[in-house]
This record gives C-alpha cells, structure tokens and sequence, in this order.
C-alpha cells in the first residue's frame, strides 16, 4: 500500500523502530478486540455473517469502546515522513472498527494532510476517524430500530437512485458519443429570426471605450482629442498614454455590455438614460481626483430587440439544448422499441 507523503524525509532509526512496534500492536489491538466480539456474539466478522439481533446494542456500545486513537502518530509518521520504510504485513491498516465494519488508513482522504501541517494532518485525520464512527454507529442503531416496513422502504428508495444514477451516466455518456454540439451561424440566425419576441431588452446595452485618468495628470486635453479620434494613431497614442497614467481603461468597443456598467462607475447621475443615449456620443465627467471619458461606439435601447450578436451564445445554449432533450427522447424510444422487438418487455 502506497501511503500519501507531504515530505520525503529520512526516518530515523528510532521512528523506524517506534513504527515497527506501534504497527504490531495496532495489528494486535484490532485483532484482540475483533476476537473477543466474534467469541461474544458467535460469529465470524470475516464470514460477514449477522450478528444477533439481542446483542446488537451490546455490540454497538462495545464498538464504541474499542475504535483506537492510538493509532495516530503512527499514520502520522506515515504521512509525514517516509512511507515507503514501512509495509503493512497484512497489506491494509485498520485504523478503526465499529461493529462489522473496518475503517483502514488508505480510506482515509489524503488531501488535507497533503497540505496542512503535522499537528493540523493528526487532528484532520482524527476528526475524520470520529465522524465515521459516529456515522457507523448510528447506522447499527438505525438498523436495529426501525421496523421492517420502514427497511423496505429504504431499499426501495435506493433502488430509484441507483436506477437514476445509472441512467443519468448512461446517457451523459451517449451524449458526450453521440451529440452533435456544432451550433453554425446559420441555426443561430434562423433561431434568431423565428424567435425576435423572445430577444426584447430589459435594459440599454452598449459598446463603449471607459478612461478614468486621476486629474493631476497632465495633456487631459490630448485625452479629450484622441478619444474622440476614430485615427487609427491617435487610438494607440491614447492606449499609451492610458496604460501609464490611467486608473482604468476599459475597451467595451467590440462587445455589448450594460449601461449601467458605464453609469455606476460615473459621478453623478444620469435622468432618462433613453433619451441620452439617443442625444449623445460622449461623457465627460470629473469629480476632486479623476477626469472620466466615455466614447458610445453603439447602443440599444430598452424595449427594443437585441442585437444578434449580443444574444448569440444564449441562442446557441437554447439549440444545444433542445437538441440534448430530442436526442434524450429518442434514447428512450429507441431502447423501448429494442426491447419490444427482441421479446425483452412484457405487459400483462
């Protein structure tokens, strides 16, 4: 067994020994006390037979009495140092046990000792230890308590999810096979066209260029000229300039974003935004620190229909989807269809 390791280190020859003899007795502890329940309640726990139901209590209460803690600078010593000079005869450590169950070290989730400390890796592992009893026991309890009609009852219960589970894997896997996820332009613009009702805006969307340049900086004036520039050299002088002077330089020019993206970021306020955008190319704004330039590429207002651009992968997230629901459809038909055909479904 291939114990997790934080930190390759040199044991020593005194932990070789310590994890030498603590190994022998945790195998002698686990052995002793798994021996004195098999003689007590007359089974065998490596038959997996039942125990009596009488002394299903007494059980329980003596599992709880047996789990072992000392096992812990042992795993300790296995996780934190060197695993590799130490093997496990049995080829699995038993760390603890609770009725007929047997919690070994490899069970043990590795990731957080991986990457805490010694003592935090000890507490870590001890806590998971008294979850699992704790869980283990109350099982024992459950098993012992409820009646037989609430048993059967459970078991129905997880036949339906082990059926769920497996057919939901089986058809993520046909899916995953199987399902044609290339959405072309063209199904777009037609999804587009025969659904315009469904693309009506709740709200203004625009491309935009947003500065915001602190106001002891000086040229603001060659700021305000190539932002409003559309000449290619006065676009990188501006992006230059920006880059070392201003606070933020956003270039929402090939993309559609919220308006009030733009606003929330501007001192003061802006009444019937509409209308505004309707009247205006640019903002200009500034408070005690910062001068803010916005240039409104594009826009489109609330109550109008989307650009097809800006709705495009929400158009193709509904063809990939009602695509997966046919193809899901189908799955089941077809399978039915199978069954019929080769006599594997009776309906009485």
């Amino acid at each position: 067994m291939q114990l997790p390791i934080v930190e390759k280190q040199q044991v020593s020859r005194n932990n070789q020994r310590y994890i030498s003899e603590a190994g022998e007795q945790l195998k002698q502890g686990f052995t002793v006390c798994s021996g004195r329940d098999e003689a007590e309640t007359g089974r065998s726990q490596t038959r997996g037979l039942r125990p009596d139901k009488k002394k299903d209590d007494k059980l329980m209460k003596r599992s709880s009495k047996i789990i072992k803690w000392w096992f812990i600078p042992l795993a300790a010593i296995c996780l934190l140092n060197s695993c590799d000079d130490y093997k496990v005869q049995t080829g699995r450590l038993a760390v603890a046990s609770a009725g007929t169950k047997t919690l070994y070290f490899d069970e043990i989730p590795a990731m957080a000792a991986l990457t805490l400390s010694k003592e935090d890796s000890v507490a870590a592992i001890n806590s998971y230890i008294n979850k699992w009893a704790k869980r283990e026991l109350l099982k024992i309890k459950a098993e012992n308590n409820l009646s037989d009609e609430f048993k059967r009852e459970v078991e129905k219960q997880l036949e339906k999810i082990r059926a769920d589970l497996l057919i939901h894997q089986y058809e993520q896997q046909m899916l995953l096979q199987r399902l044609d996820t290339v959405v072309s332009m063209n199904e777009i613009e037609q999804f587009y066209n025969d659904n315009i009702r469904l693309f009506n805006l709740n709200y203004n969307i625009v491309k935009a260029l947003f500065i915001k340049i602190p106001s002891d900086i000086p040229d603001i004036e060659r700021v305000r000229q190539w932002y409003r520039s559309d000449n290619q050299d006065d676009i990188m002088q501006l992006e230059s300039f920006c880059y070392q002077y201003a606070d933020k330089y956003d270039d929402f020019g090939e993309r559609w974003i919220r308006f009030s993206v733009v606003t929330d970021q501007l001192p003061g306020t802006i009444g019937n935004r509409e209308q505004f955008l309707r009247g205006n190319r640019y903002i200009e704004r500034s408070d005690s620190l910062y001068n803010y330039f916005v240039s409104l590429r594009d826009y489109s207002i609330r109550g109008s229909t989307a650009p097809l651009e800006y709705i495009q992968g929400a158009a193709r997230d509904v063809i990939l989807n009602r695509r997966k629901k046919e193809f899901l459809k189908e799955l089941e038909n077809g399978v039915f269809n199978e069954a019929v055909r080769e006599g594997m479904l009776t309906i009485y």
